[in-house]
């Protein structure tokens, strides 16, 4: 298969200091899985709205699924650096279409952290290798970021739970082979202490998917409703204990929160790399873009911020790999940074003129799907909320 073109990354204004040799070996093995198997193909998985199944099963092949796990349970037990770098070599190619970082990174975590050892025995090895394509299903019509208020129920039936409800905007969710579902199975005034977490095998009776939904971007990613009517889950497949999947989800949400970090500042270099190939090439007047001083000062902006906001992330991933992020740390990487995302790639359109508005070109594929970040894992605004509560 043939690499697409890539633009070479602006050079930073300081070095990076997270990784070492066998990180960056890491990274060849996943620049050239994203190069070749991924990003030439991004018409088709829109079309389509999803990757094609086999390419679930070679990132499995090449270790590049759940590879945080440890190896008794199929995954490579290395650190967090190696998925940051996944996320970083996905957002460089401009692709939005795998929710591999979702299987291996979230609901992967869940189940390693949390279940049992007959669970994680069951479960794992077939994501680690791709045989299995696992989902999370929290957020529900009506209920958005707020956890507490979700409507789907588990009632006690002997030894099942029998689970009523839908959810919606479910990444993964249509290809997916098992979801972890956040339920209602409690009634205490207390909310939160009424949430658990059911493991739940999409072949089980009742339980159905909707067509993928048609986004305004992240056209090939896979996204959809899931809906379960009087499905029958027996009580082993509760994840952790009964009335505490709200403390789980708090837990592994710091976490996702840092991942969009993650996302948005490569996506931002990229944006930014793109764009300065572009002017450098694109002529008015007689003269490259570039020459232009507004274009100049433009991209000396761009570049200052997006630095600011890697070192930042940086920062926060080296507190991570000790374990010490804090929660107000990680709400303002998602946040500020989806923000500043949302502002370079929008700057970087205006510098390709009419052609930023053509899907052939990278920046307007960019601008439609970096604009999600700013929603999930929490609205920007309930960061803010969060964050102000530390204060």
């Amino acid at each position: 298969m043939t690499a697409i073109h890539v633009p070479q990354p602006v050079p930073p204004m300081m070095p990076r200091t997270l990784f070492n040799a066998d990180h960056e070996q890491f990274r060849q093995t996943a620049r050239r899985f994203f190069e070749t198997e991924i990003a030439p193909f991004h018409e088709k998985w829109a079309e389509q709205q999803h990757l094609d199944r086999n390419l679930w099963n070679r990132a499995g092949e090449l270790g590049l699924l759940c590879c945080t796990i440890p190896e008794e349970y199929g995954g490579s037990g290395v650190d967090r650096l190696y998925s940051m770098i996944l996320m970083e070599e996905q957002a460089r190619v401009g692709d939005s279409a795998y929710g591999f970082a979702l299987h291996s990174d979230i609901v992967a975590n869940y189940i390693n952290n949390f279940g049992n050892e007959e669970q994680k025995q069951a479960w794992l090895p077939k994501m680690a290798t791709g045989e299995v394509i696992g989902a999370i299903a929290m957020t529900e019509p009506g209920t958005g970021s707020d956890l507490q208020a979700i409507r789907t129920t588990a009632i006690e039936d002997g030894d099942d739970y029998i689970v009523n409800g839908s959810k919606i905007f479910i990444t993964n969710g249509y290809m997916c082979d098992m979801v972890v579902v956040a339920v209602k199975t409690g009634s205490s005034e207390n909310a939160a202490q009424n949430v658990s977490l059911l493991i739940m095998e999409a072949s089980r009776a009742g339980f159905s998917k909707g067509k993928p939904l048609k986004k305004v971007g992240l056209h090939g990613q896979d996204t959809c409703e899931l809906f379960f009517n009087d499905v029958r889950i027996p009580k082993s497949n509760l994840l952790g204990m009964d009335g505490m999947g709200f403390i789980m989800l708090m837990k592994e949400l710091a976490w996702e929160r840092m991942m969009i970090g993650i996302i948005c500042i490569a996506g931002a270099e990229g944006a930014l790399a793109t764009t300065v190939e572009y002017v450098k090439q694109r002529k008015a007047f007689g003269k490259p873009i570039s020459a232009f001083q507004n274009t100049r000062f433009k991209l000396a902006e761009m570049r200052s911020e997006v630095q600011i906001a890697r070192v930042f992330v940086d920062q926060c991933m080296a507190l991570v790999l000790k374990q010490e992020l804090s929660v107000e740390a990680a709400c303002a990487a998602k946040y500020w940074v989806s923000d500043l995302a949302s502002k370079v790639v929008d700057e970087c359109l205006q510098l390709h003129g009419g052609y930023g508005y053509m899907l052939e070109y990278p920046i307007a594929r960019a601008y439609l799907d970096i604009r999600p970040n700013r929603i999930y894992g929490g609205t920007n605004e309930i960061m803010k909320e969060l964050i102000s509560r530390t204060i």
